[in-house]
C-alpha cells in the first residue's frame, strides 16, 4: 500500500540503460517512480510491471517524445496527474552523436538542443510549482564534456554546456524551496553506436582509474543528491578522475 506522502520521481529516458538503473535504486529507497519513455514502450512496460510486483502501485510509465513542444508540456501534465505529487525530476533522455562541422544540419541542432537543453528547461517550468511544494530536487545528467570538448561532436558538447549552466542558474532562480544539481558522468557505458576496441582502449587510458564506471555509480550518485540537503548548485563529476586530465610525467 502507498501512501500518499511517499516520495515521487520522475526520470526521463528511463526505459533502458542508465535512467532505468536510477528508476531501479529510487524504487528500491522507497519511491514512487514514473519511467518516461519515447521508443521503448515494451522496456518501460516490463520495467513497471517488475518494479510493482516488488510493490504494487508504485510505478507508471508515460511516453512522451521531447523533441515536441506539446508533448513536453503533457509529459508534465501527466507526471503530476500519475500520484498527484511530484519530488524528483531527472532530466535523464539525452540524444548522442557525433556532428562533425563540415556535415553537421539542422535537424543536429534542434535534435540535440532539443533532448539535452530545451526539454529539459521547460519541464523544470512546468513542474516547478509542484517541486516547490514539495521542497523537491532537480537533477540534470549533463557531461564530463560539457567543459571538455569531444573531437566531432560540437553540437552536443554545447548543448550539455547550456545544461551545465542551466543547472547553476536554476539553483539560484529555484532556491530556497527547490535543490538543482547535475551529475557528469564519464565513461560509464558504451555508447549504443559500436566502438572499436582501439577507441575503447584509448579513453580507459585517460582515466585514472583505468576501467569503466557502472550504472550503480551513476544511481548512487543521484541518491547521494537527493540526500544531500545543504548542496545545490553543483555538477559532480562521476568519471574515474578523467577530467582532470592526461597526467604529466616529469
Amino acid at each position: 500500500m502507498q501512501s500518499f506522502d511517499t516520495p515521487v520521481a520522475l526520470v526521463t529516458g528511463s526505459a533502458k540503460r542508465l535512467g532505468r538503473q536510477i528508476i531501479s535504486q529510487l524504487h528500491q529507497a522507497g519511491y514512487r517512480v514514473i519511467i518516461h519513455y519515447n521508443q521503448s514502450a515494451t522496456d518501460a512496460n516490463n520495467l513497471a510491471s517488475s518494479l510493482n510486483q516488488q510493490r504494487p502501485d508504485s510505478a507508471l510509465t508515460i511516453q512522451a517524445n521531447l523533441l515536441d513542444d506539446r508533448a513536453v508540456q503533457l509529459l508534465a501534465n501527466k507526471a503530476l496527474a500519475c500520484f498527484n505529487r511530484l519530488d524528483v525530476l531527472i532530466n535523464n533522455a539525452s540524444s548522442f552523436y557525433a556532428t562533425p562541422l563540415s556535415s553537421a544540419t539542422l535537424t543536429n541542432w534542434d535534435d540535440l538542443f532539443g533532448s539535452n537543453v530545451k526539454a529539459p528547461y521547460f519541464l523544470c517550468k512546468a513542474l516547478a510549482p509542484a517541486l516547490a511544494a514539495n521542497k523537491g530536487c532537480i537533477i540534470n545528467m549533463v557531461d564530463i564534456h560539457a567543459q571538455q570538448p569531444l573531437q566531432d561532436h560540437s553540437i552536443y558538447c554545447m548543448a550539455k554546456a547550456a545544461l551545465l549552466m542551466m543547472t547553476k542558474s536554476l539553483a539560484r532562480e529555484l532556491a530556497p524551496t527547490i535543490r538543482v544539481n547535475g551529475i557528469a558522468p564519464g565513461a560509464i557505458l558504451w555508447p549504443s553506436q559500436q566502438l572499436a576496441e582501439a577507441d575503447k582502449t584509448a579513453i580507459l587510458q585517460q582515466i585514472p582509474l583505468q576501467r569503466t564506471g557502472t550504472p550503480e555509480d551513476i544511481a548512487n550518485t543521484v541518491l547521494f543528491l537527493l540526500q544531500s540537503p545543504y548542496i545545490s548548485g553543483q555538477i559532480i563529476a562521476v568519471d574515474g578522475g578523467r577530467s582532470l586530465g592526461a597526467a604529466q610525467k616529469a
